[in-house]
């Protein structure tokens, strides 16, 4: 009814490009107009002033020879002031975006090795939306941002790469875990050698004590029983130590076999030897 009467409705966001009697006369943009139709006046067509989104997918090869999808999405949109050229000038903007973005990929992707192109996604990005801001205006259209989404190298590449990545982590822990195995044995050494250390003062200590105590008992031992001599002191000491350790050696149960001269006698044997040994010592 309302075309019937001259009258159209443009949308938010949207312009109308009016032609009359076929040639190209104003941009209506949204809310009611008139339009008389009988003296050649028409709509030629619609043109959005949203922000689109492209999605493009390129194959391209790498320098070091892989070959890589690279996506990128594209935001763009029609400038009202210059509507008349996105709509007269481009017939498929969509293929013709798509025609830049293929360019200036499979010119920068080439330059860079794998590991390059996916550090410098930004600058990939950065050199797609100049070219396409360069070209595009021209047809009245604003690139809003370009984004490089993806980078998909093959399969097999991508199984190689995980590979590669999983071996130098594993490397790095070993070396981690034989530093640490260093430190634990140094550690270990360090305790073992303060543990001996103290080893030997307790030895030295109770060695003394009971040099100590012989040498009292000796001299207590003279005092009260005249006639006595030291040697006679040191054989009766030598007897009780020898039955003191058969005493031990029976009553411990974890004890092995030891297999000694038994009797008087050989506690005065032993009693010799002890003291043969002390003067060869002394004389050298």
């Amino acid at each position: 009814m309302g075309q019937a009467l001259g009258l159209i409705q443009v949308d938010q966001s949207t312009v109308a490009i009016k032609e009359s009697f076929g040639k190209f006369d104003e941009i209506l943009g949204p809310g009611c107009h008139f339009l008389p139709w009988c003296i050649g006046k028409q709509i030629a067509g619609y043109l959005s002033l949203r922000v689109q989104q492209l999605d493009v997918r390129c194959e391209t090869k790498t320098k070091d020879n892989v070959f890589v999808n690279v996506v990128a999405s594209v935001q763009y949109r029609a400038l009202a002031d210059k509507a008349s050229d996105a709509f007269y000038r481009l017939t498929n903007t969509r293929e013709q975006i798509q025609s830049y973005v293929f360019d200036v990929i499979r010119a920068s992707v080439p330059k860079m090795n794998l590991d390059d192109a996916f550090e410098q996604k930004n600058e990939i990005a950065k050199a797609v939306e100049d070219e396409l801001e360069k070209a595009m205006s021209m047809y009245g259209y604003e690139i809003v941002q370009t984004l490089i989404v993806d980078i998909e190298p093959d399969e097999h590449v991508k199984r190689a790469m995980n590979e590669i990545n999983a071996a130098a982590r594993l490397r790095v822990a070993a070396n981690e875990k034989a530093e640490a195995e260093k430190i634990l044995q140094i550690k270990r050494a360090e305790g073992d050698a303060e543990s001996k250390y103290l080893a030997g003062l307790g030895i030295a200590r109770q060695r003394q004590a009971i040099v100590d105590g012989l040498r009292d008992s000796v001299l207590a031992f003279s005092e009260n029983v005249p006639g006595t001599s030291a040697k006679d002191v040191m054989d009766m000491v030598l007897v009780t130590q020898y039955f003191d350790t058969m005493k031990e050696i029976g009553a411990s149960s974890k004890s092995s076999s030891v297999f000694i001269p038994h009797g008087p006698g050989a506690v005065k044997d032993i009693a010799a030897q002890i003291r043969d040994g002390q003067l060869q010592a002394s004389m050298l």
